[in-house]
Formats: C-alpha cells, structure tokens, sequence
C-alpha cells in the first residue's frame, strides 16, 4: 500500500468514525428509551402521586446516561461543568444557546426543572404527552396549549419555592455564530412575578461537539464544554428592580463579555 493509499484510507475513517458513534448515541434515544427507562416512565404514571416531579427525575436520570455514554465514546471531548451549578435552587436560570445539546446538557444537571418547548413538539402523540407530564411549558399560549400555559404560569410560585429550577434560553434560538442574540422578556418577567432569583449561565463548545445543521457529532477534534455560573441577581440585588430592558441588557452584556477563569 502506498502513503497515498494510507492517507486517502485515513480520511475517510474520521467521517465513518464520526457517523457510527454518532448513530450508537442517537440510538440510546429509541431502543435505550425503551428498554432502560419506558417501564419506569410507565410506572411513575401508574403509582407516582407527584407525576411531575418523578417524570422529571427521570427525564433528568435519562440525559445523565446520555452524557455518560457521549464521554465514554468521545474522549477527546472533556467536560468543565461549574460545581456551583449543583447548587442551584428555586432559580429562573437563563444561558446562552449554541447548540441543541443545551437543553438536554441542563435537564441532565437539575433533577426538579421545567422549561419551555416549542408548541409543536406538544402536538407529537406520547412525546408531547410526556412533555406536559413533566411539567414543561409551551413556547407560546396559541391554540389548544392556552390553557396549558396559564396553568404553568399559576404553579410557578410555589415550584420555585419548593426548590425547582425553571431554565430558558432568552434568545429563543440557537446562535449560528456564537454571537449573543437579542432577549425575549419572558424569563425576566416570569422571575420577577414569582420573585425567584436569576441564575446566568454560559455554555461553550458543545456547538463544535455538536454543530447546529449537523448530523455526526465530531468525535476527533480535541474540544473542551464548559458550563460556567456568571451571575446571579437575588430579588435584593439593585439590579433586580431595574427597568426590564436596562435588566436584559445587564445580563447580556455579562454574558458578551464572560471570560472563563
């Protein structure tokens, strides 16, 4: 075999690599779901008198694995998770988004969370029921999902006291080229309703893990996903009261300039 043959048969093994990891990962979503986690959801449904709050739990349990199985099989990705983010309680916790990974990288660290999803995915049979099951909220209160909304809202007080936290990308959407987008008023508003303090986080790299657009994760590429704490503005906080668009700005700016330590 010549060098060109080596070089030309060493490329191709990267993708190839890239693609079969991704599809053992991708498939703990369906067969993993199924035969590791369905009788359990299938058991909080049937003797859980708290149904929320073990379907989280679960959720939670389920992305862990996730992670677990995304260490093993991609090493040359390390993780640097914030210990202080464990210790988040009763918070309105707001953070960047890169990547579709974001969502599922919080629900893996918070075992009592809601947090909102888009309408359509409540409209998917047994999927947007285990979504309203855990206590999630929709993006928006059209429709049939009116109500749904309203009774989230309701129940937020007294979900924050107990200790849950609500999460919610501010920019509504993923950030193509890692520029902070502009805000929705929606957390902010919902924190200072149920005067919960606001918990600002910062993600990197799990765009480059997992690229917005993309099917296979790279699995080559040394790479390094943070989640870092940045901020926290308690009801006390001068901030807190600031008109909601100097608060927005606040946070955004905290966010535009954070450097990890």
């Amino acid at each position: 075999m010549t060098g060109t043959d080596r070089s030309r048969r060493h490329s191709m093994a990267g993708p190839v690599r890239d693609v079969w990891i991704t599809l053992l990962v991708w498939s703990y979503f369906t067969a993993g779901f199924v035969a590791l986690f369905l009788p359990f959801y299938l058991l909080a449904l049937i003797l859980e008198s708290n149904r929320e709050k073990a379907f989280q739990r679960l959720n939670c349990s389920f992305y862990q694995g996730f992670f677990y199985l995304v260490r093993r099989l991609i090493p040359t990705c390390r993780w640097r998770i914030d210990p202080a983010i464990a210790r988040v309680r009763g918070s309105v916790v707001v953070c960047n988004h890169v990547s579709y990974l974001d969502p599922i990288l919080l629900i893996s660290l918070f075992a009592r969370h809601r947090t909102v999803v888009k309408n359509r995915l409540f409209a998917i049979p047994l999927f947007g029921r285990m979504l309203a099951l855990s206590g999630y909220l929709p993006a928006t209160a059209d429709g049939r999902f009116g109500g749904l909304m309203i009774e989230r809202i309701a129940s937020m007080p007294g979900f924050l006291k107990n200790g849950g936290n609500l999460f919610i990308f501010p920019e509504g959407t993923r950030s193509r080229n890692r520029r902070i987008g502009r805000f929705s008023t929606g957390a902010f508003k919902i924190a200072r309703n149920c005067k919960a303090p606001i918990t600002v986080l910062y993600v990197q790299n799990t765009d480059r893990l997992f690229a917005p657009g993309k099917f296979s994760f790279n699995t080559r590429e040394p790479n390094t996903v943070c989640l870092d704490v940045v901020d926290r503005i308690a009801p006390d906080d001068p901030r807190y009261d600031l008109p909601l668009d100097d608060l927005m700005e606040d946070v955004r700016t905290r966010l535009v300039s954070f450097k990890r330590p």
